[in-house]
């Protein structure tokens, strides 16, 4: 008992809540901008444009089928060959990016889809174009469809930013890594801390997904 109190010592939370705001920052950023690229990405392969969609959904098949630890890998070793050298936190926010785009662009897709397609032909024949159906008409209907999907996928994310911890990022993980590496009896009471603050952040994104659902619903 003893251990896990000096574990829990002010400067060890105060260090690891600064880690956890490190996994806030890179979670957020990156969620925002694969939110964005992801459904770019899924409205152009439901769109269907001539060798466009095709190009882009096997970019797409390859990524979601590579680790993302080794996208984070490449980021930062690879990319400074091609004249590009990010920090550690950019790179990270980079790698996971790509790799939430590709997910979210299959999720953007499906969404689509499930759209009866009725709902596309019925706005064409009152004039409206493609763009103007797509976005008054069927995104609206598909984003509601998709909530829970992509706060599981958000959820996701924000957890596999602990692999960031590779290119030592300091965030919550690393964090508690150095912390735990100064004395070896932190070791469970460190694991327990990353436990307890992942689920908070990670169910209280899953409550704001639900509350989002029931209010769109």
């Amino acid at each position: 008992m003893q251990t896990w109190i000096q574990a829990f010592s002010w400067l060890n939370i105060r260090f690891l809540l600064m880690g956890l705001w490190v996994t806030i920052y890179i979670s957020v950023i990156s969620v925002i901008l694969s939110f964005i690229l992801g459904s770019l990405l899924g409205i152009i392969r439901y769109s269907k444009i001539k060798y466009v969609s095709a190009v882009v959904g096997f970019v797409i098949d390859i990524i979601r089928n590579l680790p993302l630890l080794l996208i984070i890998f490449f980021t930062y070793f690879g990319l400074p060959n091609f004249g590009f050298k990010p920090d550690t936190i950019p790179a990270a926010i980079i790698a996971m990016t790509l790799f939430e785009s590709a997910m979210i662009a299959e999720i953007v897709r499906s969404g689509l889809n499930a759209v009866d397609v009725g709902q596309m032909e019925g706005a064409r024949s009152v004039g409206m174009s493609f763009v103007q159906a797509l976005w008054h008409i069927i995104l609206p209907q598909a984003y509601k469809k998709m909530i829970p999907t992509l706060i599981s996928q958000f959820v996701s994310l924000i957890k596999d930013t602990s692999l960031a911890t590779i290119i030592v990022v300091p965030e919550m993980l690393q964090h508690a890594q150095v912390i735990y590496g100064q004395n070896a009896n932190y070791i469970l009471p460190m694991f327990a801390a990353l436990a307890v603050l992942y689920f908070i952040v990670c169910f209280s994104l899953s409550l704001l997904g639900n509350h989002i659902d029931k209010k769109m619903a």
